[in-house]
């Protein structure tokens, strides 16, 4: 079967349909999105834990205005940085706009960057409705700021080593996160799981064709042009109205940047960890996403362009 045959047979029953767009940073999934979307006639549900952040717009690589033109993109620029916004938020949220999308005959098209955020929507689990308790997440950040990511990790690995080896330790506000849940309700992030299975009718599609080098280049070249577009001006000014504290100023990109204007390290150490960086979190991202392929599911690998 076509990939445009596979599209079309979506078309056809959209209430319980998605196009996944997924792999790694920095391998033209934007391009290829708005493509499916504008074949579709309809619209894109980003799936990024950070751009949903205004403000945060050459760190995330956020899409352009003119790229928007072409396309009604959601999930883009919907709170401050300083704020919090879980995945359970974050599925609410999306999955009205896929509710509503359906009701207009229109099939949604998923861009993938944060896994947990697309399998929320695509696969049948529950996310614990767990409060937060703010004086422990206070605790927990202050430990792992004292002590860093692994011995955070080691906590969690210590009440719940079975999830534990789910995350890495650089995932810590995921950590953070679980270690709460257990705390609170004596239970593992497994024992809310079911067994995993798509809940809707899942093309997935990925522009990525198994090219690390090209990849890596790729990425080097973006930060590089992060760089040039202003990155550490961004960072500047985020800093005259948001604390350091806030968890996406210790993320990739910003915390080294943070070290430059801290004098700690030169701007060419600072892009070269950055690009760094960004290659073992794509390594990662690709791990997550091999997953997908055990599922019974239509999978287009390596498609550049639609025409």
């Amino acid at each position: 079967m076509s990939l445009k045959t596979a599209l079309f047979d979506l078309k056809q029953n959209p209430e319980n349909s998605v196009v996944v767009i997924y792999w790694p940073t920095a391998c033209w999934k934007t391009d290829l999105s708005i493509e499916v979307a504008k074949l579709l006639w309809s619209e894109i549900i980003s799936t990024d834990s950070q751009q949903i952040f205004k403000g945060l717009d050459i760190w995330t690589w956020k899409i352009s205005k003119e790229e928007k033109a072409w396309v009604k993109h959601h999930m883009i620029d919907i709170i401050e940085p300083s704020e919090n916004y879980s995945v359970w938020e974050f599925k609410n949220n999306a999955e009205k706009i896929i509710d509503n999308l359906a009701f207009k005959g229109k099939v949604p098209v998923l861009v993938w960057w944060t896994g947990l955020y697309i399998d929320s929507l695509i696969f049948d689990f529950n996310i614990p409705k767990i409060p937060q308790d703010e004086d422990l997440r206070h605790n927990l950040e202050n430990f792992r700021l004292e002590n860093w990511n692994q011995k955070l990790w080691d906590k969690l690995n210590e009440i719940d080593p079975k999830y534990a080896l789910e995350l890495h330790p650089n995932n810590y506000r995921y950590v953070i996160r679980w270690i709460e849940v257990k705390t609170i309700s004596g239970k593992s992030k497994l024992d809310f799981r079911q067994n995993k299975k798509l809940k809707k009718n899942v093309v997935f599609i990925t522009p990525y064709d198994n090219d690390r080098e090209k990849l890596y280049a790729r990425i080097n070249y973006r930060v590089e042009k992060m760089f040039e577009k202003g990155l550490v001006w961004e960072v500047e000014d985020l800093l005259k109205f948001y604390s350091r504290d806030d968890f996406w100023m210790k993320s990739i990109w910003y915390k080294e940047v943070v070290s430059f204007l801290n004098g700690e390290i030169s701007k060419k150490e600072c892009i070269e960890l950055i690009q760094k960086n960004s290659r073992n979190y794509a390594k990662r991202q690709i791990t997550w996403f091999n997953k997908y392929k055990n599922y019974d599911a239509k999978i287009f690998e390596w498609v550049s362009r639609l025409w």
